[in-house]
């Protein structure tokens, strides 16, 4: 009876000890990691939602880049780490959804070694034609691709790339044949498309819309499940394939196993900073859409994601490395 007695009383102080650290959270500096070098997308993101974060909970959010392997070398080094709600991730679609079905020997489970916390953006990517080509409009490109079977070339950002792997779905259930001609990123590809090496091009908005505004290139059509807001008049690719959504998503994530009570501080706070008007001001002229959600949102995100992938991976026929 001592025995259950003091053992009943560890336990209690153990879990009053969660309790209180999770109450006072955080305590100290928390690391943002990000898988990818400072500039791109995903650390802009990071880092305007850690200046926000700091802000709200009274603690610097630092973010460090951790670059490699598409996102991988970030991810397994964070599973590594305390589930304390000190060293989170700005995780992302390649990540998340795509690894998993590239790589043979994945540091990672993307659904046991990680907690996920916060849904933050999604970004569709821009189909876009040289302006040279005559390919004015989404109708334009189907017909001259109906007519050409597999004699016209389409770019991206290389092989396995979410460019890449989002135009296999669409060709496939299109009933589309093009080529894929990959190049090394955006910084390649749009070069590419611009010099007539490639007629189009599947790429972010970032990197396209400053040669839409030109007339350079012509936006044919968008990723997403729907028409963007800023583009209304340009159509979503899912208006000629049923069910088609393929976004650039990024979210907040830790390693498996943080207290409920931080995760629950956590997402407060990244929902209170997606409302904050300072804080959408920053994203208002990129591709970003700021649409929040919850950790168990996020987590039936990501499964759908994967579920999504493992169909699109095998369609674009990419063997695993």
């Amino acid at each position: 009876m001592k025995s259950l007695l003091k053992n009943l009383s560890i336990a209690l102080v153990g879990l009053s000890c969660v309790f209180a650290s999770a109450q006072d959270y955080p305590i100290k500096p928390v690391k943002i990691l990000v898988g990818y070098v400072a500039g791109g997308s995903p650390d802009f993101v990071a880092r305007a939602l850690a200046q926000k974060l700091s802000d709200i909970l009274g603690q610097p959010f630092v973010v460090e880049n951790r670059p490699g392997g598409g996102g991988l070398t970030a991810t397994s080094q964070l599973v590594k780490l305390p589930a304390d709600g000190y060293t989170l991730m700005l995780g992302d679609t390649s990540q998340l959804g795509i690894a998993p079905h590239i790589f043979k020997s994945m540091p990672y489970d993307t659904f046991k070694d990680l907690t996920p916390i916060s849904g933050l953006t999604y970004e569709p990517l821009l189909l876009v034609a040289n302006a040279k080509t005559g390919i004015k409009t989404l109708q334009d490109l189907v017909k001259e691709a109906k007519a050409n079977p597999g004699k016209i070339n389409y770019g991206s950002a290389g092989v396995g790339s979410i460019h890449h792997i989002s135009m296999e779905a669409f060709k496939a259930d299109a009933g589309l044949d093009f080529t894929h001609i990959p190049y090394k990123g955006s910084g390649q590809s749009v070069p590419a498309v611009l010099a007539g090496d490639v007629p189009i091009l599947l790429t972010a908005f970032t990197a396209s819309a400053p040669h839409i505004r030109a007339g350079t290139l012509n936006l044919l059509a968008v990723t997403g499940g729907k028409r963007w807001s800023r583009f209304p008049d340009t159509p979503s690719l899912a208006e000629m394939v049923k069910d088609y959504d393929f976004q650039a998503e990024t979210g907040v994530l830790g390693p498996a196993g943080i207290p409920p009570a931080i995760v629950n501080k956590l997402q407060a706070a990244v929902k209170q900073a997606t409302e904050s008007p300072d804080f959408l001001a920053k994203f208002k002229e990129t591709g970003f859409s700021i649409i929040y959600s919850n950790a168990n949102e996020y987590g039936e995100i990501i499964k759908k994601n994967v579920r999504k992938y493992e169909r699109a991976v095998k369609l674009a026929n990419i063997k695993s490395e």
